[in-house]
């Protein structure tokens, strides 16, 4: 087999040929531990399941491939092809596959991509090819297939059989599009509420965020490093507690407003349930997000340019209207984007505070477990989310345009940034202050909560939550866990580090590929990749229920679907924050290393990677941050063996056991700000040979 092996081209090929063979041959087909489902794919062709012999044929034409690259394409795509063949039309009813069907998958997946580079695809690069075959093939299992899923119940009946009429009748109902808030009724449909909640969040996070990043990157303030871990405090903690702080505060019987009525007879009321609340609770939780996307992109501005636009006599306004804001652009768009899906998808919020006032994702939730289980519903209200996020998605791009927005070349460049204009100063101090002081009144009673009886009626401190939730006891066997939450915190600690890297791996390098890879489908791939991030978190968990509890793939009640789940839902993130440093990046930089003999592998990981550490620390920190805080998403995915911190949360503050929940809660901050601190130290900064801002 060996000397058949090397006909075929180049050594990759024989590689991955084996390695076809080998998971045919050796590796349990089936995911299924011990027992007959243990044997290879050979040996269940040889005993019946014939339909799985067929896939000999891979190796076999790899082996006849010399000069042919066509063959390899013919073998990998082919391979692909029966695979999806046999586990959801001929094999019904089987089993769930294994390790041994996703090794043979990755290598039918990298035997078309050596075959394709051999054709002449993106330059030859195998690299390429197969990282853009992965990504897709990804996105198609974890994203495509379960939304498919849920998606195709939109048209079912409840007994599953095909009903348009039931769809239309869904999709126009008034509850959705309804106007009565412009016709003197109560309220508008729940369409119209999440589209203006999220355009308004959208605008204020951009503003927000960027007055963040100029105070952060183009001012000598002393308490700079606080006004950093202020701005992202709010990003590492559950939304939920954020609504639940807010109403401790300013509810009817909260802190802030028994004191305007004791001090000023300000009657209490009800204004922070409904859009005003929520519209704070949100652009707490999402500004952060936006500072880190627009940070990152104001590192990348060319000092230069700023400098030879003052040499030409230009003020510090006229410079930053018509230098600094135009190259920020594509980051300004990028964080737009990100907080007007973040509005849409989000859930804790609209649940803690939203009252009356009904959006999108709470409706989803009330259709899948309300008192009427409505799953076509569901999927119509998932239809009308993505179609909005398709919207906000052209529109960033006709925003931004073709333009060039290059200021990272490879020449030297050590000016000094631009100091802001002084009337621009005094307004970003002006945004930032009010925030600030939000900020630390929210965390003080996040803090503050948990470490007494009854906050706000009760100021008796106690440590009898914090016991209940992490107590450490002393057996006859030694010391032992005996705290409730401690089982739900390691199991969160351990995905979200399992989460982390991958997320933030698969973010940079499909922005990388979306940015200097030309391929066909570039643009409905990108939108693909947005489309978990725009689905409801409890859309995302009904679907993978649908699509991974049953055969051909079965990952329920495992912690691997979580772990995937926070993958594909938080690498957006990733790639926003990636596409909008790489636009400021000089393809000159890619195409002087390719003339070095670089491969795009190489070129990826010494050139770009080291320009790339800002996206590089906004992916890995929202990925850790995310997979402990999100609820939504997991709260259908989690089982008695592997449970969450915020499942944990919730059932707690569900019970009325608000100490508990604010107390885990202020556990989780801690842990994360250490986690923050940990990320930043090990990716470092960019150095593009810049001096400090000046006073």
């Amino acid at each position: 087999m060996r000397t058949a092996l090397a006909g075929a081209t180049g050594s990759g090929p024989i590689a991955w040929a084996l390695i076809a063979i080998v998971s045919l041959a050796l590796v349990p087909w089936y995911g299924i531990e011990g027992g007959p489902a243990a044997w290879s794919a050979l040996v269940h062709g040889w005993r019946g399941h014939a339909w799985l012999l067929p896939m000999l044929a891979v190796p076999v034409l790899a082996c006849c491939s010399t000069g042919r690259p066509w063959l390899l394409v013919a073998a990998g795509l082919g391979g692909l092809a029966w695979l999806g063949v046999e586990a959801f039309a001929i094999g019904r009813g089987q089993p769930a596959l294994g390790w041994g069907a996703l090794a043979f998958a990755i290598a039918c997946l990298m035997l078309a991509a050596h075959g394709l580079a051999l054709r002449g695809w993106c330059r030859g690069d195998v690299f390429t090819v197969g990282a853009i075959g992965l990504v897709a093939g990804s996105i198609l299992v974890f994203v495509g297939y379960p939304v498919g899923c849920i998606l195709l119940s939109a048209f079912q009946d409840n007994a599953g059989r095909l009903d348009l009429a039931a769809f239309a009748a869904k999709l126009t109902d008034p509850s959705i599009w309804g106007l009565g808030c412009l016709q003197g009724g109560r309220s508008c449909g729940i369409a119209w509420n999440s589209l203006a909640q999220a355009v308004i969040v959208g605008v204020l996070t951009t503003l927000l965020g960027l007055a963040f990043a100029l105070v952060s990157a183009r001012t000598r303030v002393r308490f700079k490093p606080l006004l950093r871990v202020m701005s992202v405090l709010p990003v590492i903690t559950p939304p939920f507690v954020i609504g639940l702080a807010l109403i401790l505060l300013f509810g009817r019987a909260g802190m802030v407003s028994n004191l305007l009525r004791d001090w000023f007879d300000i009657p209490r009321s009800r204004w922070i349930y409904g859009m005003p609340g929520l519209t704070i609770a949100q652009l707490l939780a999402f500004t952060p997000i936006a500072y880190l996307v627009l940070l990152g992109v104001l590192q990348g501005v060319s000092p230069s340019m700023e400098e030879a636009s003052q040499t030409l006599r230009a003020g510090r306004w006229r410079t930053f209207r018509l230098v600094t804001w135009p190259l920020i652009r594509p980051g300004l768009a990028n964080a737009f984007l990100i907080g007007f899906i973040e509005s849409l998808a989000d859930f804790g919020n609209p649940m803690m505070i939203g009252g009356n006032f009904r959006v999108l994702s709470t409706g989803v939730y009330f259709a899948v477990v309300g008192a009427a289980v409505d799953q076509g519903q569901a999927a119509v209200l998932a239809i009308v989310l993505l179609a909005f996020t398709l919207g906000a998605f052209v529109l960033q791009r006709l925003w931004t345009g073709r333009r060039s927005y290059v200021t990272v070349t490879g020449k030297g460049d050590s000016g000094v940034p631009a100091t802001l204009p002084p009337v621009l100063r005094g307004v970003c101090f002006a945004a930032v202050a009010p925030w600030i002081v939000l900020t630390v009144a929210v965390y003080g009673v996040i803090l503050f909560g948990g470490f007494v009886e009854a906050v706000g009626t009760n100021n008796t401190p106690t440590l009898a939550y914090f016991r209940t939730a992490f107590a450490i006891g002393r057996g006859d066997h030694g010391w032992f866990l005996a705290g409730s939450a401690w089982n739900s915190l390691i199991t969160t600690l351990e995905v979200a580090a399992l989460a982390m890297p991958i997320t933030a791996a698969f973010g940079i390098l499909t922005a990388y590929l979306l940015s200097r890879q030309p391929f066909a489908g570039r643009s409905l791939f990108e939108f693909l990749t947005m489309m978990s991030f725009a689905i409801p978190g409890t859309v995302i968990g009904v679907s993978y229920i649908l699509a991974f509890n049953v055969a051909p793939i079965e990952l329920t009640g495992t912690g691997l679907i979580m772990v995937i789940a926070f993958v594909f839902r938080n690498m957006p993130v990733g790639i926003r924050a990636g596409l909008a440093n790489l636009s400021q990046i000089d393809r000159s930089l890619d195409e002087a290393s390719f003339t070095l003999g670089a491969r795009s592998s190489v070129t990826l990981r010494r050139v770009i990677l080291p320009l790339l550490r800002p996206a590089v620390a906004t992916s890995m920190v929202y990925a850790f941050v995310r997979a402990i805080t999100s609820v939504s998403a997991v709260i259908f995915l989690v089982s008695g063996e592997y449970n969450l911190a915020t499942v944990y949360i919730v059932g707690r503050a569900e019970y009325g056991e608000y100490g508990l929940a604010i107390v885990y809660s202020a556990v989780l901050i801690a842990i994360m700000v250490v986690a923050l601190l940990a990320i930043q130290a090990l990716v470092g900064e960019r150095r593009i040979g810049r001096r400090a801002v000046a006073a």
